[in-house]
């Protein structure tokens, strides 16, 4: 994966220092305040959770498709990474839904749908880890992740299909976003910036893939290299 080759780490620090003073200068909402500020991340993280799924499904897909290892390696390090940011998604969603809710917690649809999502992946990357041969594991792995990525438009439509506490989308919506403009740019800004987070840790965890199977691949020690001739000092030879 060479995307933006070196670049991509200068990229992405340029980009988190402008999303991070847009979100200063971004106005403070007129009910949550400063509070809402904590949306420049968590709405990102939210977003790069399905965009790690997302990729998830394609390489699986690609797998069963071509049964090419590269598809393989990826499908597991975006699913890594999504879990990552469903992670800090849930966690930053928590830290928001305490001073407004009052609770750190709710059985909100769209949170518990979310913690299943988290769950699911987990289960995910619990399956490749129990599963020792390569091409079992990239098979079952495959099939997982194309069935589980059905929690993904179940998460984004359960604030429309529930009840719910969770405000209604405000940018993927029909018409104008229901969000102060200077808002959504900062908004926009922060997610171009923890994309290309993202871009980082998927291309860093697929080389770690790579160099993992090209070390399991290294023949192994043959049992007779461990074992040396004993060494007898102060018998002759003619003894």
């Amino acid at each position: 994966m060479t995307l933006f080759g070196r670049r991509l780490p200068i990229i992405a620090a340029v980009l988190l220092a402008v999303g991070l003073v847009a979100g200063l200068v971004a106005p403070p909402d007129r009910i949550q305040g400063n509070l809402q500020r904590l949306m420049y991340v968590h709405v990102p993280a939210a977003w790069l959770a399905f965009l790690g799924f997302a990729i998830t499904f394609g390489a699986s897909v690609a797998w069963l498709w071509r049964r090419k290892p590269r598809y393989d390696r990826l499908a597991s390090s975006a699913a890594e990474v999504g879990v990552f940011f469903t992670g800090l998604a849930i966690v930053l969603g928590s830290v928001w839904g305490k001073p407004v809710w009052g609770v750190w917690w709710t059985w909100d649809p769209r949170l518990v749908t979310t913690a299943l999502m988290f769950f699911v992946y987990l289960g995910y990357l619990a399956l490749r880890r129990a599963t020792l041969d390569p091409l079992v594991r990239a098979r079952r792995s495959a099939v997982f992740g194309v069935v589980a990525f059905v929690q993904v438009p179940i998460v984004h439509m359960s604030v429309l299909w529930w009840r719910s506490l969770h405000q209604p989308p405000t940018v993927l919506r029909p018409g104008d976003p229901a969000i102060d403009h200077s808002m959504l740019a900062a908004l926009l800004v922060n997610v171009l910036a923890f994309t290309a987070v993202f871009a980082l840790f998927v291309r860093a965890r697929v080389r770690l893939a790579v160099a993992q199977d090209e070390e399991d691949t290294l023949p192994g020690p043959l049992a007779g290299d461990v074992v040396t001739a004993p060494r007898l000092e102060g018998v002759s030879r003619d003894e």
